[in-house]
Order: C-alpha cells, then sequence, then structure tokens
C-alpha cells in the first residue's frame, strides 16, 4: 500500500485574475508562496517519504517550499502529473470564454477530456506505488489533475457543481492490491455512500 497526499498548487497571477491556466507555465505570486509554507507546515506534523510534482513551475516551486519545510529532498518531476490542457481557452476569464466560447457545450479546440488525464495520471500513480511500497508520498499537482482523479474514483459525485479545488489544499489517496481510493476530500473523510475506490488499470466510469 502506498499513500499519495496530492497537493494543489499555491496561487498564481492568473488564478487571482481568475483566467484559465491549463498547460500555460504560469509562476507561483507572492501568496501562492505562502499558501505553499502554510500548507508544509500543516504537513510537517505527518511523516514522509518523498515528494513528486508536475513539472510547471507553480507545482515544482510549491512542492520544493513544501520539501524544505517537511525535511524531504528536492522533488522528482513527473510529467505525466501537468495540468490538463484548455486549448484555446487558456488564458481567458469567464467574460472573454463567454464571447469567444457563447456556446459552453462547444468543442474547445485542443482542450484535453478530463478522460484522458485519468488514463495518463494512473499508469503514473501505479509506477510510483511500485517503487516505494508501503511509503507516503506528497504528490504536489493541479485543479484538473486532482479533480479529475477524484470524479473518476466517485463517479462525479465530488467534487460538486462549482466547487474547486483550492489553491494550497490536500487530498489523501491510497493506491492498495490494483485500486485507487481516496480516503479525505481537503480534509474531510469521505462519506461512506459516495464510491471512493476505482481501479488502476480499468477504468469504470470516466469523467468527460
Amino acid at each position: 500500500m502506498t499513500t499519495f497526499t496530492f497537493v494543489r498548487h499555491g496561487q498564481t497571477d492568473w488564478n487571482f485574475q481568475k483566467r484559465i491556466q491549463g498547460s500555460t507555465d504560469i509562476p507561483l505570486n507572492e501568496t501562492g508562496r505562502e499558501q505553499a509554507r502554510e500548507t508544509g507546515a500543516a504537513l510537517a506534523e505527518r511523516s514522509w517519504d518523498g515528494i513528486v510534482a508536475s513539472p510547471l513551475s507553480r507545482a515544482r516551486e510549491t512542492a520544493e517550499i513544501i520539501a524544505g519545510i517537511v525535511g524531504l529532498p528536492e522533488p522528482e518531476l513527473v510529467p505525466a502529473l501537468v495540468e490538463r490542457s484548455y486549448g484555446e481557452v487558456e488564458g481567458l476569464n469567464a467574460a472573454e470564454l463567454a464571447v469567444r466560447f457563447p456556446d459552453p457545450m462547444a468543442d474547445v479546440p485542443g482542450r484535453e477530456k478530463r478522460s484522458h488525464v485519468v488514463r495518463r495520471v494512473l499508469p503514473a500513480l501505479e509506477r510510483l506505488a511500485a517503487e516505494h511500497p508501503g511509503e507516503s508520498l506528497i504528490v504536489v499537482s493541479h485543479g484538473g489533475v486532482i479533480g479529475s482523479l477524484i470524479r473518476y474514483i466517485t463517479e462525479k459525485m465530488l467534487p460538486q457543481q462549482g466547487h474547486a479545488i483550492p489553491n494550497g489544499s490536500a487530498h489523501d489517496f491510497v493506491v492498495d492490491s490494483g485500486e485507487l481510493s481516496i480516503t479525505e476530500f481537503n480534509g474531510v473523510p469521505i462519506d461512506p455512500s459516495i464510491r471512493s475506490r476505482a481501479p488502476l488499470s480499468l477504468e469504470l466510469t470516466l469523467p468527460n
């Protein structure tokens, strides 16, 4: 069994401006660095064996700050943990998005499907679990990645409509016996009525 605590990176200027980031590499701002320090202090109350991160600078710097606080070496960068690409809507805020794509159901050129995000992240987690059996890892990634995994596991019951993954928030997952399970969502145990585990190798219910 391997425990993965997923952390969303700290705030960036585009987060503050409510612009869609996706795969665009936007750095942390000072608020984001402070969020990373606060998350690191909270995580320092637990024991850790390693830390990995998306190679995008906002995730990498968040991981470096957390690693320094909890006493871990430099994070391993894992390309599969990069944020979901949002294609032609990256850089837009809600008003600009409504003008550019007035039909919210329209396909956006270049936007990555959530199912593709899940399919690229699951093998990375399976590899990390095989390399770190019985260990606890911090995984610094992105809202689109964390949300896609949670939607997959819970059959879209979480996150609820309109609920974002907060910057600096932490979510506990476990890989065991070929399954990925979520035990806590933003510090809150999963309601027993919600599906909390799903296969690593065979996606039964994928988010769009």
